[in-house]
């Protein structure tokens, strides 16, 4: 795949009889695949071929590279006297994407990324617990360890010493400084913190009810929406005639007529649209499968985007990002950040600090206002319970009005 990037059959056969000449080609392989221009994927291919030379001249095998090697390859760089090779340090990108190419293909194994050194050693073994004992994710434990780090640092790290009074006055004094939702995360934190020290001796059974729990009455504020004119300019203000107008559109139209979620949207694959029976299969919360009706609007949208707008490349993902590498959105911020623009665009002021699950709320709300019934809402938003959808029929001001009794004279 070298020949794709490179026209001189000398140069090419230069790479291949190199000391890693196979990696290369392995490595070109993939830049073409995720849709590098030749400009940039030749400066990366020349990125890994220094790394190679440099890491051959001192003796170290590929096996053996590694985070320490890249780190030592970036600090060659800025006193660098490789002759035929560039010295800029930007370049690492190039050699950090040959690493990971390495990686995926089995070739090297990089170390899993310990924890930093200044974190306690209870929290470390916390971590390895939650692993172990729960099936945690990095992700999880990463929203815990801010937490469990100030207590450990505030109460010290013998949790013999730890009493109720003691761990109230710092789940308090975390509700006073911030707010509900990071006061409940907080104390949801160190209530597992606690659970995992009694499991392990370190601690009085029983202290993790000690950790009050944060009031907050789930339906004392109301849904934020926008109304449907603002929805359609949403919709209205994407380029159709370039491939991420139409990409964004498609989105768009998901989020605002279907009601997904943005992780529904960045899962959605290919084989999960049904064109016969036009229906589209969502993965959401919990695992749990649902099959929508894919409207005909819904429906041009996406195969506008599939037609026009969709990199070809090998991949089952529905939605591709527009600049190379060409790969599925690493989460569903990316959604996030397509309803974003799309706001500043139309120049429509956005009512709450959201912006995905704006619209999946402004499609409950009109289907409210269009006289739907709670039932047929909760089943197109897949909510699982009820009581979940009831928050909708607080938006709904002239049918409350109709039931709201007078209120006495004093």
């Amino acid at each position: 795949m070298l020949s794709a990037f490179f026209k001189s059959r000398a140069r090419i056969q230069a790479l291949r009889n190199g000391p890693a000449g196979s990696l290369l080609e392995s490595f070109a392989q993939v830049l073409s695949e995720t849709g590098y221009a030749t400009r940039v994927a030749r400066k990366h291919l020349r990125t890994a071929e220094h790394l190679i030379y440099w890491t051959h001249r001192h003796d170290v095998p590929v096996r053996k590279w590694n985070e320490q090697s890249l780190a030592r390859f970036d600090r060659h760089l800025s006193r660098c006297h490789c002759p035929h090779y560039s010295h800029a340090k930007p370049l690492v990108h190039g050699a950090r994407l040959f690493l990971t190419h390495l990686q995926d293909a089995r070739i090297i194994t990089l170390p899993s990324v310990e924890p930093p050194a200044h974190d306690p050693a209870l929290l470390s073994a916390f971590c390895q617990w939650m692993h172990r004992q729960r099936g945690s994710s990095e992700r999880t434990l990463y929203r815990y360890s801010p937490y469990i780090r100030e207590l450990l640092r505030r109460l010290g790290e013998e949790p013999s010493r730890f009493h109720a009074r003691r761990l109230r006055a710092f789940v308090l004094d975390k509700s006073r400084s911030c707010g509900w939702s990071t006061a409940k995360n907080c104390a949801k934190a160190l209530r597992m913190f606690l659970r995992f020290l009694i499991a392990e001796g370190q601690c009085a059974v029983g202290l993790d009810a000690a950790i009050p729990t944060v009031a907050h009455w789930r339906l004392a504020s109301l849904p934020r929406y926008l109304p449907p004119k603002d929805v359609k300019s949403l919709i209205a203000s994407c380029d159709r005639a370039s491939a991420v107008g139409r990409r964004d559109r498609a989105i768009l139209l998901l989020l605002a007529r279907l009601g997904l979620r943005a992780g529904d949207i960045v899962h959605l694959r290919l084989s999960d649209i049904d064109w016969k029976d036009a229906s589209i299969q969502v993965c959401g919360k919990g695992r749990r499968h649902a099959r929508l009706p894919l409207t005909q609007e819904v429906g041009q949208a996406i195969v506008a985007y599939l037609k026009k707008g969709r990199p070809q490349i090998n991949a089952d993902t529905l939605f591709i990002r527009c600049r190379a590498p060409f790969c599925a959105f690493s989460s569903s911020v990316a959604i996030s950040d397509v309803v974003d623009r799309a706001l500043r665009r139309a120049g429509v002021v956005r009512p709450s600090r959201g912006a995905a699950h704006l619209l999946r709320h402004s499609l409950a709300t009109s289907l409210l206002q269009q006289g739907a019934p709670l039932e047929d809402i909760a089943t197109i938003l897949r909510h699982r319970s009820l009581e979940t959808t009831q928050v909708y029929a607080k938006v709904d001001i002239p049918a409350l009005r109709q039931i709201a009794q007078p209120w006495p004279e004093v």
